[in-house]
């Protein structure tokens, strides 16, 4: 199969790392409007399958004319590029998925094009990253073996190995958008009623093996689109996780208003955006640099079974790729979306339009190939006296 990627940054540059060692894949096209970066990739990963292309994807012809060379897109642009891709893909007939981004309903522009996509014979699967993404395709992996589904509850963190003051935490994405996340409210169920609660609230302990205590309270944006996949559940929560104390100092920044876009004030006569000047004092202290990361995450999933209250419990920890330095919150990102991307270009998936991951990735395929890349996620089950 032949498969483009779009966009050379950190996650393009680790899809095509993977791709590269796919025994289906047999031409690999990378593309971005920065070129110099492209053929960067390209020298250092060194492989006769990958072709660098110059591509602007804010040209449609310049963007089409490359889609229409490939089976699959792989959308690694900024979310904001995800709808034009869906419907450049549905234009020139070709299969794509994206990372993902909830931000201004962008998602659910792209799942409305789904009877468009069905008419062209495409397939378009959006938020293929880890929280949506991963955590969207193992909720569905357990919804689909339940009798009747009551709830699911989320928990991910991506965190230092080895924490250090005054944040004890490091990105490994955007800071604004992680910002957002800790700003906009979050979405839950309860009682089987839709409801927002403020982000970085309802602060719980949860530990994993050799990690504890660890800290778990809302964010904005993680439930994606499982409440609507799932219109029947009386639960539905996402926690972000991170060492104890993160949550309060953030919320602090929040109430003061530093993390807010549409917060202004004076000084000396200019107007002034708190926020920009957060992130710039932040930028220094949380970046990651070469330091170890892992990523955390835990979903459950909770209903009936041949009448019995049955938990499923799917349970992961990734660490950094020291040899390739690459970190573990890339690995678990570009791994998902390359696995699922190949799968349609395989015809694993064959469904014809636009679907969110929990509704089309088969689960037990995608946890068995991310074994095969060294990702474990280890699948538990408990019955009645651990239903929550």
């Amino acid at each position: 199969m032949k498969i483009g990627v779009l966009g050379s940054g950190l996650m393009g540059k680790e899809v095509v790392r993977d791709l590269i060692y796919s025994e289906y894949v047999t031409d690999i096209g990378l593309a971005d409007i920065d070129f110099d970066r492209v053929k960067n990739v390209c020298d250092q990963l060194q492989s006769p399958k990958l072709t660098a292309y110059h591509v602007n994807a804010n040209d449609y012809e310049q963007l089409a004319t490359f889609m229409k060379r490939f089976d699959v897109i792989i959308n690694a642009l900024f979310y904001s590029f995800n709808e034009t891709v869906a419907k450049t893909a549905i234009t020139v007939g070709v299969h794509a998925v994206d990372l993902g981004g909830h931000i201004g309903n962008i998602t659910n522009r792209v799942l409305a094009l789904k009877d468009e996509a069905k008419t062209a014979g495409v397939t378009i699967i959006p938020d293929l990253g880890v929280a949506p993404g991963m955590i969207n395709i193992l909720s569905g992996h357990g919804a689909i073996q339940l009798d009747r589904l009551k709830g699911i509850k989320l928990y991910v963190g991506g965190i230092p190995l080895r924490p250090e003051p005054p944040l004890e935490y490091n990105h490994v994405f955007s800071m604004e958008g992680l910002l957002d996340h800790y700003t906009d409210p979050s979405l839950i169920i309860r009682n089987g009623i839709k409801q927002e609660v403020p982000s970085l609230s309802e602060v719980e302990e949860v530990h994993f093996d050799n990690f504890g205590p660890l800290e778990a309270f809302h964010t904005s944006g993680g439930t994606s689109t499982l409440s609507q996949s799932f219109p029947e559940l009386e639960a539905l929560e996402y926690k972000t996780i991170r060492y104890p104390g993160h949550a309060e100092k953030f919320k602090l920044l929040v109430d003061l208003n530093l993390t807010r876009k549409d917060y202004h004030i004076e000084m000396n006569g200019d107007k002034v955006n708190p926020r920009n000047v957060l992130l710039k004092v932040l930028d220094p202290i949380v970046d990651l640099k070469d330091k170890d990361d892992v990523v955390l995450l835990r979903v459950l999933v909770f209903g009936e079974k041949n009448n019995v209250q049955v938990t499923y419990q799917y349970e992961m920890k990734t660490f950094k790729d020291r040899e390739n330095n690459v970190t573990a919150m890339a690995r678990v990102t570009a791994y998902t979306i390359s696995v699922v991307a190949q799968m349609i270009g395989r015809g694993v998936i064959c469904e014809r339009g636009v679907y969110p991951p929990e509704k089309i990735v088969p689960g037990d395929i995608y946890m068995k190939e991310m074994k095969n890349r060294g990702v474990d996620i280890l699948k538990k089950d408990f019955k009645r006296e651990h239903v929550l």
